[in-house]
């Protein structure tokens, strides 16, 4: 599911947005590409070190969307593209994938996992 296109944005830094639904409000936190680890077609994990509401928001509604992008890769028009991902989100706290983020990023308090539902290129 994960396109080439979005794999090789992830080759080159730029910022991650995550949006989760609060209490009556969206609540946006941000991340960098370098952080996102594809681990299969469908799932990537990153780490987290705050992002306290945004957990509280994903105890009460998993779904999020996540915006990606980079002004080096090609895209429709011309140079840099950026993808909107749909999916759902938990925090990894212990095992085999947070041992993986908890060994490249020593100050993760949890794996930030994020199950892909769908992928569109917006640029």
């Amino acid at each position: 599911m994960i396109p080439e296109k979005m794999k090789e944005v992830l080759k080159y830094e730029g910022v991650v947005a995550v949006a989760t639904q609060g209490e009556g409000k969206a609540h946006l936190v941000n991340t960098w590409n370098s952080y996102i680890q594809v681990i299969d077609d469908n799932k990537v994990l990153f780490p987290v070190g705050f992002m306290n509401e945004t957990e509280a928001n994903i105890e009460k509604n998993n779904k999020v969307e996540v915006t990606m992008g980079s002004r080096e890769v090609q895209g429709f028009q011309g140079q840099g593209t950026g993808f909107l991902i749909n999916g759902t989100m938990c925090f990894i706290k212990e095992g085999k994938e947070f041992d993986l983020i908890k060994q490249k990023y020593p100050w993760a308090r949890a794996a930030g996992e994020i199950r892909i539902n769908s992928i569109k290129q917006t640029l």
